[in-house]
């Protein structure tokens, strides 16, 4: 069976990592070297940057700290935000990135998940979904930091992108971001059995016990999570800790 995964994720607005509630109310936190360092130190598993602001502001992605957070790691580092073309993601990847996440430029252009797997392999593509729910059990894709409603369902979004080349899906609940209520576990689910590529559960965070139930068979393969890091609310030894004692596999540190 293969390892569960803790995966901190660094929002980052104007080369500061930052939090909000539901893609709003964003507050500053820290330094993206620092906190990386420190959550490399830590334990965790991967690391996910994300520049909020790239795709609304049509700009592109600050490489110059993804060249300072990667030289700081040693652990595999997804970067996202404002990646809209070939070239963009060549760039990402020679800063340091293991793996690109795309979003917004991939609802506009499905073909730049398939051209970015040709070109950079599977492995490097992370599809990014954020999903908000319009009516019971009925989620929607946003895109431009969940901004704008594309209209098109989440679940049949997640199976287009798998069959495009995308290796992984996060799947994030913009109804869950930063409420700490648990991640939004039937949205997860049924992303998860429609597809057979990792998926990792993104948006909602609030305790342990919300990692232990989205990380059972079948469901998320990894559980990424903000403020509950960023804040020291929970330690991620301690996490890896608990989720080993309900049978969940997980990496240790040596």
């Amino acid at each position: 069976m293969l390892a569960k995964r803790i995966i901190p994720c660094l929002d980052v607005d104007q080369g500061r990592v930052v939090k909000g509630k539901k893609f709003k109310n964003i507050q500053d936190v820290a330094d993206p070297v620092e906190i990386a360092k420190r959550y490399n130190n830590e334990g965790a598993d991967e690391l996910v940057f994300y520049d909020i602001t790239a795709s609304n502001e049509e700009r592109n992605i600050f490489l110059d700290i993804v060249e300072k957070v990667a030289a700081e790691i040693a652990i595999p580092f997804t970067v996202g935000g404002g990646i809209r073309t070939l070239d963009d993601i060549h760039n990402v990847l020679r800063a340091g990135a293991d793996k690109v996440s795309i979003n917004s430029s991939a609802v506009k252009d499905p073909q730049l998940i398939k051209r970015a797997a040709k070109r950079f392999g599977t492995q490097c593509i992370v599809l990014s979904i954020d999903a908000k729910e319009i009516e019971s059990n009925k989620w929607n894709v946003f895109i431009h930091g969940g901004r704008k409603n594309t209209y098109r369902d989440a679940i049949d979004w997640a199976m287009a992108g798998e069959k495009l080349g995308a290796g992984e899906i996060v799947v994030n609940s913009i109804d869950a971001d930063g409420e700490k209520n648990g991640y939004h576990y039937n949205l997860t689910k049924k992303i998860a059995d429609a597809v057979n590529i990792p998926i990792v559960a993104s948006g909602g965070a609030g305790s342990m016990e919300h990692f232990v139930q989205i990380l059972q068979p079948n469901i998320a393969d990894a559980a990424l999570a903000a403020s509950v890091f960023h804040y020291d609310e929970i330690s991620i030894p301690a996490l890896k800790d608990a989720l080993a004692n309900q049978n969940i596999v997980v990496r240790r540190n040596p």
